[in-house]
C-alpha cells in the first residue's frame, strides 16, 4: 500500500470546497461550522486524525509506504523514487522525468481523467469549485482565522498526542 497524507489544515479547507461542489455531500454550512465538524470527525469518511494515525501505526509493522503531500510538492522526483524502491522497480531517468511532468498538479488539473470534469454536473458542480483547486501546501492560511488556527492547533495536539507522526503545514 502506498499511503499519501496531507496536513490537516489544508485537508480541512480542501474538503470544505469539495463538500460544496460534490453534490453527494450535504451542504457544508459555514466554514466555521464545517471546521468544527471536521475536527470532531463528523464528516464523510470520518476522522482525519484517526485515519492518518492508524495508517501511520500500520506502516510500522506492515508493507505500507507512507508519503506526505508536502514532500511530493517539494520534490516529486524523490518521492517517485521512493515508490519505485518500495515496489522493487527501477526506471530510466527519462521515464521518471516523464512521470514527474505528468503527475504535476498543473498537468493533472488539465487532465479530464484526474480533474473529474467528465463527471455530470449534477454530481460534481465545477462551476462552484473545481475538483482540483490550488494544490498548494499552506493555503489554509488564507481561510483560517487566528482564533480558528489556535483552536485547531489545540485540538490537533490533543488528538495526536503520543503519535510520532509529524506534518508540515507549509513549504
Amino acid at each position: 500500500v502506498v499511503y499519501v497524507a496531507r496536513n490537516a489544515k489544508d485537508v480541512a479547507v480542501s474538503y470544505y470546497h469539495f463538500y460544496h461542489m460534490a453534490k453527494v455531500h450535504p451542504e457544508p454550512g459555514t466554514w466555521d461550522s464545517f471546521l468544527e465538524k471536521f475536527m470532531a470527525g463528523e464528516v464523510s469518511y470520518g476522522s482525519w486524525y484517526q485515519h492518518v494515525h492508524e495508517w501511520w501505526e500500520l506502516s510500522r509493522t506492515h508493507p505500507v509506504l507512507y508519503l506526505f503531500y508536502e514532500d511530493m510538492k517539494e520534490n516529486p522526483k524523490r518521492e517517485i523514487q521512493k515508490i519505485l524502491e518500495f515496489v522493487g522497480r527501477s526506471l530510466p531517468e527519462e521515464t521518471v522525468n516523464f512521470m514527474v511532468q505528468h503527475t504535476s498538479f498543473k498537468e493533472m488539473k488539465k487532465n479530464p481523467m484526474t480533474n473529474y470534469t467528465t463527471i455530470p454536473q449534477d454530481l460534481m458542480d465545477h462551476s462552484i469549485s473545481p475538483f482540483m483547486r490550488k494544490g498548494m501546501a499552506g493555503d489554509w492560511k488564507t481561510t483560517f482565522t487566528v482564533a480558528q488556527n489556535e483552536r485547531f492547533d489545540a485540538d490537533y495536539a490533543e488528538k495526536m498526542a503520543g503519535c510520532s507522526l509529524s506534518f508540515r503545514s507549509e513549504l
